[in-house]
C-alpha cells in the first residue's frame, strides 16, 4: 500500500491525490499554510486522512512558529478553514488544541505536538484495520462488493476503513471481487479506489456511477461498503456525492449497505444528517477538469460535494469498537463510549 502521508524534517510529505493514476507525484508541505493549501486543493482528500494532515500542519506550524503561544490559534483556524463536511478535520484539530493547552508550559511542546500528530497517524491505521477486521465478517463468500468513491489507504494514513473491510475479507480467503463506481465529478472510483486495489491484486471492476441500479438488480452484488466524512447522532451519513442513490438502489434490491468509519468520523452532537455542513466545490470539476469543453461555456453548474444517506437506507455501520445497527442513537452513544 502506498504511504498516503509522511512527516519529515523538510516538510509533510502526502502522495499528489490530483496527480493518480497516470503519476505518483509526492508533494513536500514546507509551511501550516501549504498543508492547508493541500487539503483545500485535494491533493489530499478523504476524511481520516484530512484529520491526520491538519493534526501534522498544526505540528509544522508550532515547530515553525516564532512565538507559538500568538500564533497556535491562527493556525488552527487556517487549517480548519480548509474544509468544512469532514469532522475528522475538526476532531484531530480539537485533539490538537486540547494538548496544547495541556502542555503548552512544557520546554519540549514543538516536538511533543509532533509526536502528538504522529500518534494520531499510527492510531488511524491501528483503527482501520480493527474496522476491516469487524467488517470482513459481514462480506458474503462468493459475491461482489459494491463501493463508491475512495475510502481506501489513500483516504487514510493507512489500510482504509470500506476498503480495508475489502482487504481483510480477501485476506481472510474469501472470494470476492469489487464494483468500483468511477464517482463523478471527481472520479475518485475511476482514479483512486481502481488503482489501489489492482495494486493489491484484488479482481476490481470499474463502472460509471448510474451502472450501479444495473448491477444491484442482478443478483451478483452480495453487499455495498463506502466509507463516510461525518455521521449524526441517529446515524444519518454525510459521504461523497452520489452515495444517497446507491443506498437507495441496494434497499430496493434487498443489499445490504454498510458505512465503514472511524469513531472519531461520529458527530453526536448533530442530532441528524440535516445540520451536517455540505461542501460546494467548484463549477470546473464538472464541466472541464477530465472532460475539457464537455459543457456549453456559461452554462450554470451546481457542485455539492456530498450528499446524506438517511440511516433507515444503512444496515449497519462498521467501527473500530463493533459494529452499530439500529436504533443508531443508541448504539453509536454506546460505541463512542465504550
Amino acid at each position: 500500500m502506498v504511504e498516503t502521508i509522511e512527516w519529515t524534517e523538510a516538510g509533510v510529505v502526502m502522495i499528489d491525490q490530483t496527480r493518480l493514476p497516470r503519476e505518483t507525484v509526492f508533494v513536500t508541505c514546507r509551511t501550516y499554510k501549504e498543508v492547508a493549501a493541500a487539503i483545500k486543493d485535494m491533493v489530499i482528500r478523504g476524511a481520516p486522512a484530512i484529520g491526520v494532515a491538519a493534526a501534522m500542519g498544526v505540528a509544522r506550524g508550532a515547530v515553525d512558529a516564532e512565538d507559538l503561544d500568538a500564533e497556535f490559534s491562527t493556525i488552527c483556524a487556517t487549517l480548519a478553514k480548509t474544509r468544512p463536511t469532514a469532522v475528522n478535520l475538526f476532531w484531530a484539530i480539537e485533539r490538537m488544541t486540547r494538548f496544547f493547552a495541556a502542555h503548552h508550559k512544557d520546554p519540549d511542546i514543538r516536538q511533543a505536538l509532533v509526536r502528538e500528530a504522529l500518534l494520531i497517524k499510527e492510531e488511524d491505521i491501528a483503527v482501520n484495520r480493527a474496522i476491516g477486521a469487524h467488517g470482513a465478517e459481514l462480506v458474503p463468500d462468493g459475491k461482489t462488493v459494491l463501493t463508491h468513491c475512495n475510502a481506501g489507504a489513500l483516504a487514510t494514513a493507512g489500510y482504509g476503513t470500506a476498503l480495508g473491510v475489502i482487504r481483510a475479507a480477501h485476506a481472510a480467503g474469501k472470494k470476492i471481487d469489487v464494483f468500483a463506481d468511477e464517482t463523478r465529478p471527481f472520479l475518485q472510483g475511476a482514479r483512486l479506489t481502481a488503482w489501489e486495489l489492482q495494486r493489491d491484486g484484488i479482481p476490481t471492476t470499474l463502472i460509471t456511477d448510474n451502472m450501479a441500479g444495473y448491477f444491484l438488480a442482478q443478483g451478483r452484488i452480495g453487499c455495498v461498503v463506502v466509507g463516510a466524512d461525518r455521521i449524526a447522532a441517529n446515524g444519518d451519513v454525510a459521504n461523497k456525492i452520489g452515495t444517497y442513490s446507491v443506498a437507495v438502489l441496494a434497499k430496493e434490491n434487498q443489499v445490504p449497505f454498510y458505512v465503514a468509519a472511524p469513531i472519531s468520523t461520529l458527530d453526536l452532537r448533530l442530532d441528524t444528517g440535516a445540520a451536517i455542513p455540505i461542501e460546494e466545490r467548484p463549477a470546473i470539476e464538472v464541466t472541464d477538469m477530465y472532460t475539457p469543453g464537455v459543457a456549453p461555456e456559461g452554462i450554470a453548474v451546481r457542485n455539492p460535494a456530498f450528499d446524506i444517506t438517511p440511516h433507515r437506507y444503512v444496515t449497519a455501520i462498521i467501527t473500530e469498537k463493533g459494529v452499530a445497527r439500529a436504533p443508531y442513537g443508541e448504539s453509536l452513544r454506546s460505541l463512542a463510549g465504550s
